[in-house]
């Protein structure tokens, strides 16, 4: 799955084109190098989104197209705040 569509999927962020405008800019790292919106997200990879002056870090734990609002956490875990 897209990494822009992951971001929505997951509600990480609210909207896949203000997910694309991120990845754009160069706010959404994987393994520590910026990446695409077109970027293939797997299960293990550790995505650091930095918005708004607040670093986000997270492990990719499930790709899914559809999810509930309910599911949707389960699909990263946190790893820094």
């Amino acid at each position: 799955m897209r990494l822009d569509k992951f971001l929505k999927v997951s509600r990480i962020i609210k909207r896949r084109t203000v997910a694309n405008e991120a990845c754009d800019a160069g706010r959404v790292t994987v393994g520590g190098k910026p990446v695409r919106a077109s970027y293939e997200v797997k299960p293990g990879d550790v995505l650091e989104i930095t918005l708004g002056g607040h670093p986000f870090k997270a492990e990719v734990l499930e790709v899914a197209e559809h999810v509930t609002k309910e599911g949707a956490s389960s699909l990263y875990r946190v790893l820094d705040a």
